[in-house]
């Protein structure tokens, strides 16, 4: 045993030596005392990426708020537009108040109508981009020239409460008095549901009015006749049809009431009290008045009570 004690002895004094020069050599401090004389860095949390520890230059710029501070007002929506896809306001156009105006054909518009609701001559028809619903022989004369007709832009209120901007076609005798009525009925908030060109609906009067589309312009004639509408000289419009609808009593002496559009069948008792139709003391009924119209709902052997008309010179 004595043989092994001495290395033994030698070899704990060498690790001890080793330890103190370790100690001096690295400012005499363990890895604890390192820790407890260098809290901040030595508990501090690792270190994140770059990418993810410094905030971007956007976000570092943004001041903060106060706890107290008012939160920033919500931007209100964007106000609805005040031009229909088709129009363009040129010289020669009527500006009578922001988002109401009329003028003259242009080639979009002319483009737009022809074939549809303006009739194309047979020889013309093939030559149009679109398929042609309103033909006539080659000879015809028309009542009307695109030189007699006018678009105007109008806003309005829909059925529910929003602005829109509607378009439509007319005779030039009657431009005036339909942005100044349409102005009224756009301060007054009346709801209209539609005011779109009736070539939306491929020229078809009964299509728009199962739409309840409010138009004017459309070269055709009576409904169940071979007379020329007054649709057709752009002199007439009618509001909101389907509420309104069209009566004809005892037509073809059948004793039986004829009603159009079909479904607006409820609509045609008048004695009854239902939104959006029109009497003598609705206020649209009032403003055509007062320009000179008269009102298919005062007709005697049918009426008519979407319809305005006028005569114009």
């Amino acid at each position: 045993m004595n043989k092994w004690l001495k290395p033994a002895l030698f070899l704990i004094f060498i690790v001890f030596v080793c330890s103190v020069l370790s100690r001096v050599l690295t400012s005499g401090e363990t890895l604890s005392e390192y820790a407890e004389h260098n809290p901040e860095t030595a508990y501090a949390a690792p270190e994140a990426s770059a990418a993810s520890a410094a905030p971007s230059a956007s976000l570092a710029a943004l001041p903060t708020a106060s706890p107290d501070a008012s939160p920033s007002p919500v931007p209100s929506a964007s106000p609805a537009p005040a031009f229909s896809p088709l129009a363009e306001e040129t010289e020669d156009s009527v500006h009578y108040e922001d988002g109401f105006f009329y003028q003259p054909l242009t080639a979009a518009v002319t483009a737009r109508i022809t074939g549809l609701s303006y009739p194309v001559t047979e020889s013309v028809a093939p030559a149009l981009s679109l398929q042609a619903v309103n033909v006539v022989p080659d000879d015809a004369v028309l009542a009307i020239s695109y030189d007699d007709l006018r678009y105007l832009n109008v806003l309005y209120y829909d059925f529910d409460g929003k602005v829109q901007v509607g378009e439509m076609i007319c005779n030039k005798g009657i431009a005036q008095d339909l942005v100044e009525i349409f102005y009224e009925l756009y301060l007054n908030e009346y709801q209209i549901e539609k005011i779109r060109l009736i070539d939306e609906y491929g020229g078809d009067d009964t299509a728009s009015m199962l739409d309840n589309n409010t138009s004017c312009f459309n070269y055709r004639v009576v409904d169940g006749t071979d007379s020329l509408s007054k649709h057709a000289l752009g002199c007439a419009i009618d509001i909101n049809p389907f509420y309104n609808p069209y009566v004809v009593f005892n037509k073809d002496g059948s004793g039986e009431t004829y009603i159009s559009p079909k479904g607006s069948e409820m609509y045609a008792d008048r004695s009854n009290d239902f939104p959006y139709k029109i009497d003598e003391s609705d206020l649209c009924y009032q403003l055509f008045k007062a320009h000179g119209f008269t009102w298919g709902g005062n007709w005697n052997s049918s009426k008519d009570y979407q319809h305005f008309q006028k005569v114009v010179n």
